[in-house]
Order: C-alpha cells, then structure tokens, then sequence
C-alpha cells in the first residue's frame, strides 16, 4: 500500500481527535440500535401484518423472515430529469432481490427539487432546507422496523446529501446508493455559457436561449455539467458506497441495469445475519469523510459540498471544518477539467478514464485512504473498476482502472496535473471566513482590491447591470443570503452579467454569505461568508465605496476600513422575510440553523449533533 501523504493522515488525525466523542457516541447509538431497536422479529403481529398486508407474491418470505427484505428509499419524480429514470427501479429491485431469496419494499419517497428549475426564482429559497427535509423523509421511511437494508435512490444537489444524513441515523443497516447515470452530452456546454452572457447583454432574445437551454437539457439523466449533482456521485464512489464505475453509466442501457442488479445481489450479501456485515456507519468514517474532500479537491467538485459535507460528516459523529478543506487543498492537486472547469462533460470524463483513473491515481499518490471499509471488495482499490458486460449473456465483469489517462484534456496524473492544488480554498479576514472555487478561475484573477456594491436581492444586482451602474472594477457584496437570512438560495444567475463585466476587462468579484451553483465558474467568488449577516455578521456593515481586497492565494477576504469608524458602525436591517411559494413554512428551519461552516441546519442543531 503505497504511502499516504503526510498533511493527508495530519488532517484526518486532526479530524479523528476532534470527533473522538462524538463519534464514540455515534457508533454506541448504531451498535443499540442494532440490538435493541425496532426490528421484524420485535413487531407485535398487528404491526407485522400491516407492513406485508400488501405485498403479494413477497408475502411468504416477509412473513418467514430468514431473508433480508430491503427497503426502497426513493426520490423519484419526472419533472427532475435525473430522476425519472428511477421510475420502473422498485419493480426491478424487487425482482433482482428475489433471485437471490430476498425480497424489496418501497420504504418510502422523498421530495426531489430540481435547481435547474428554480434557480434564480422564489423556490430556490426551499432549496438548501430541503436536504433537511429528505433526511426527514428518509428518517420516516426506514422507521417502520421492516428492513434489513436499504437502496438509496437519489442523485441531485441536496438529495444524496439528505439520503445520507438520514440513513446514517439508521446506520446499523447496509445501504447502497444506487445511481441512473448521466443524460448524453447534448449543445457543449461552452456554447450554452455564450448563448448566456449575449443574452444577459441583449444580443439573442428569449427564443434563442430557451432554444439553447433545451439542446443542453434534452433527455433523461443527471444534467452533465460537473455540479453537485454529479459531484454527488464522486464523493460516493471515493466513499466506497457505490458498486464499482456505478456513476457515469447512461440510463436505459443494459448496463446500468445490469449494475443495479448487482447492487442489490451485493446488499443481501452485507446483512447482520451474514459473515460480511458493513453497516453504513461503519462504511462511513472519518477516513472515508477525507476521501470525499479529496476527491472533491481533486476534481474541481461543487462548492455546495463545503456545506454538504460537514452535515453529512456530523450525522456520523464526524466533525469537519473549511480549515480541513485548506489544507487539503494545499496538497492535492486538481487532476480533471470538467465543464465548468473545462471543456468537456462528465460523458467525456467517463469516456477518458473517470472514477476508476481518479481512484486509482489518487490512491497511488497516496492522497487517498485504501483502507476503508466499503460495500463491496476488501479495500478502496476494489472500487477502482469499470463495470463491463461480456458474452453473448451479458455477463457482468469489473475491468481494472486504465493505467494511464485516456484524453489528457479532460483526466492527468497527480504527478502532472492541471495545477498543483486543488479547487477550493479558504479566505478569512475581518468579514469572518469564506470559500473560493480556484479550479475555474484564471489564476491573475485569483486576488483583487476593488470597491464594493452592496445589495441585499440578486435581482437588484441586474436591475444595476443593466442600468450600465457596474461597469467598472467592482467587488459585488450581496448580504442577507445565508441559512438564517431567506435559506441560503443559489446565486448563479448573477454569473453571466458578471461575466460580461469580466469579459469587458473589468476586475470583477463577488462577496456573499449566500451560495452560487456548483456549475458556477469564472468569475472569482467569496461564498457562504460566515457569520452571516443576519445576527450580525460583518458582512451587515460593509458600505457602498469600501475597499475590500479578496486573495485566494494569501487566504485573505478584508474589508479596508479604519477601525474605529468600522467598529462604529451598525449592522443594516434585515429585508422582511418572503412570503408566498412556501416560504413561511420554513421560517422555523431559517431561525434554527447554524452556520454555513457547520453545515446550515436546524435540524442537526436541534438535535444536538
């Protein structure tokens, strides 16, 4: 086993110390529940029989109960793309569970919202609290006592977030997330980004863009930018929670399928009453929260994990920070350009080596941890393999990782890779601390000094724009956008007149304690600002005109202002919360969570996690 590099196993000691207690607490919470919880032997006749009552040909067996019966936890809907595919999945998990003795259950289903939708809309205020609610639902679905194990049906931005947050307060059980793959690459993404900026510079109408938007999203599928989404099923397979090369596959093809069925086979063959029990909360630990960082890093992934993670990492017992981030990032270097960080898709990525290279690779640098317990083989390398199918019976085979990168624009090695630190770093000064996405933004934009525009809503940052009020350098500081302040809503829609302000030879930044999209690339960004501004975050004094200088190479976000005059100063008022779309249902959420840096969450504050 190759050595692992020395800040890789400082920062996962470092981690490790930190959730001692916690952690310990965690694991005893799994091992009584294992034992004493609510389990099929322990269900009173009443209870037992309805939980079969409706379940056919599965009856015999449940009744039995000598064989695992599993349960489906699915955020099916076919408005989101990525998941319509999981429509037909629970008739097929049940058949791929009785070939092997087993039976399957829909346990339950989770929400699924789509960000591509309600970007930039009123909806998109639910959306960093809906990760909470799926772990809600997914709480709901595996409460019932009827399950042995769990198949995860989730792909998009706070989904599989949710889903594991969930499931891990379950994590006596094994589970395996089990993914539909990507749509087929449609318009490049490249043109889709300039169809943009000529629309935010009225040059093409209405038309032209939905034309353009529409030949991108076009079918079935995750959509095929490297977002959360996508980033989502990464961290996955450098968890080890996947079945080998399970991310990248097409729907509707006869190896997805094929794939699926063997997650299933897989997860009978990981119960408690066998010789080869992984739990999910034994599978994800503190080495293996690590490995998703550096995955992450590795890859250019979604900034959106900087909050995802450390909720994700706290239902465990796992205590991270944006500081363990930092330092990883000094180290591990950025291996793949994906779209936004490149020109390709993640079709493209898959096609030049994918998950099994990035494994592989990583392993062998030693900035991934190989000894973890995973769903399937006896270590991480196990899980650097592409799925094939072979024969005329479509045998099913895992062919190991290709020895090198297969297109070198798209996959390098860590020993010559596209720059020598990863995607993501920390920036901390006098307005609190904040993360910077490095990967797609050209290094002499890296640091700037500008004077700031304050804004409280993202669409007064375009009413500006488009009255021709930006047209200088400019750092742009949108307040009120973090989890207590509206929900935290993504901001990607200020990245193409941004970007035209860019392109027009404007240094340009943005400063927010809210959140931009995962896709979101070229123009240099301080995000998740924390403490935000509502409770009185710095953000809350910064004035029209202030000079804020902004450095991801030095780690430094300041405003520079004399100090007497900036401790004198008061906090701006908070706008008045929204109402209409929902909102007011989450006031109780809004008012409960934490910090960005600690995953924004009332639920897992509320609950002392």
């Amino acid at each position: 086993m190759p050595e692992l590099h020395p800040e890789v196993a400082a920062v996962t000691e470092r981690v490790i110390a930190r959730s001692r207690d916690s952690r310990r607490a965690y694991l005893d919470l799994i091992e009584r529940e294992r034992e004493a919880g609510v389990h099929r032997p322990k269900l009173a006749c009443g209870n037992l029989a309805h939980g079969f009552a409706a379940s056919g040909e599965d009856k015999p067996a449940i009744i039995a109960g000598r064989a695992m019966n599993i349960g489906i936890v699915t955020a099916y809907n076919d408005m989101l793309s990525a998941h319509q595919p999981y429509g037909r999945y629970p008739e097929q998990i049940k058949i791929f569970a009785r070939e092997v003795g087993a039976t399957a259950q829909v346990a339950g289903g989770t929400p699924a919202m789509c960000d591509g939708v309600t970007q930039g809309q009123r909806g998109m205020e639910l959306s960093l609290f809906s990760r909470d609610t799926i772990a809600l639902s997914t709480a709901v679905a595996l409460s019932h006592g009827m399950f042995e194990g769990a198949a995860l049906l989730g792909i998009c931005d706070k989904i599989v977030p949710g889903l594991i947050i969930g499931a891990l307060r379950f994590g006596h059980l094994p589970m395996i997330p089990i993914p539909a793959g990507p749509m087929p690459s449609g318009l490049a993404n490249k043109e889709k980004q300039r169809i943009r900026q000529l629309y935010a510079e009225g040059k093409v109408g209405r038309k032209e863009l939905l034309e353009s938007e529409s030949a991108s999203y076009h079918g079935a599928g995750t959509c095929t930018f490297y977002g959360t989404a996508n980033s989502n099923q990464m961290m996955m397979d450098v968890m080890g929670l996947h079945m080998p090369g399970a991310s990248f596959i097409n729907p509707g093809t006869r190896l997805r399928q094929a794939v699926t069925r063997s997650a299933i086979h897989r997860l009978t063959e990981i119960g408690w009453n066998g010789n080869d029990y992984r739990p999910l909360g034994r599978c994800i630990d503190e080495k293996a929260i690590i490995n998703a960082i550096v995955g992450l890093l590795a890859t250019g992934g979604s900034t959106n994990h900087a909050i995802h993670l450390p909720a994700m990492a706290r239902a465990a017992g796992i205590v991270i920070d944006w500081e363990d981030f930092d330092r990883l990032s000094g180290v591990v270097p950025l291996i793949a350009r994906v779209y936004p960080n490149g020109a390709g898709d993640v079709n493209h990525f898959h096609a030049a080596g994918g998950m099994s290279y990035v494994i592989a690779s990583l392993i062998d640098a030693g900035l991934l941890h190989d000894d973890i317990l995973t769903v399937a083989g006896t270590r991480l390398r196990d899980h650097a393999r592409d799925p094939k199918l072979l024969g005329e019976n479509d045998d099913l085979t895992f062919e190991d990782a290709p020895a090198e990168p297969l297109d070198e624009s798209m996959l390098r090695p860590p020993s010559s890779p596209f720059q020598p630190d990863g995607g993501m770093r920390l920036v901390k000064g006098n307005l609190g601390r904040a993360t910077f996405k490095t990967s797609a933004v050209d290094p002499e934009r890296r640091t700037i000094e500008a004077p700031a525009r304050v804004f409280s809503d993202q669409d007064d940052v375009i009413a500006a724009f488009k009255a021709g009020e930006l047209e200088r350098d400019v750092v742009v500081v949108v307040r009120f956008q973090g989890p207590r302040a509206n929900g935290m809503p993504e901001l990607h829609k200020l990245t193409p007149p941004l970007g035209v302000l860019q392109d027009r030879g404007h240094k340009v930044a943005l400063v927010t304690d809210g959140r931009m999209s995962g896709a979101s690339g070229k123009v240099p960004a301080a995000i998740h600002l924390s403490p935000e501004a509502v409770g009185g975050g710095p953000i809350g004094r910064i004035r029209d005109g202030d000079i804020i200088r902004l450095s991801a190479e030095q780690g430094v976000l300041e405003v520079l202002v004399d100090p007497a005059e900036w401790e004198g100063r008061e906090d701006a008022v908070q706008p008045p919360d929204g109402l209409g779309t929902g909102r007011e249902l989450f006031a109780f959420m809004r008012q409960g969570a934490d910090d960005a840096e600690r995953g924004g969450s009332a639920m897992l504050a509320a609950a002392g996690l």
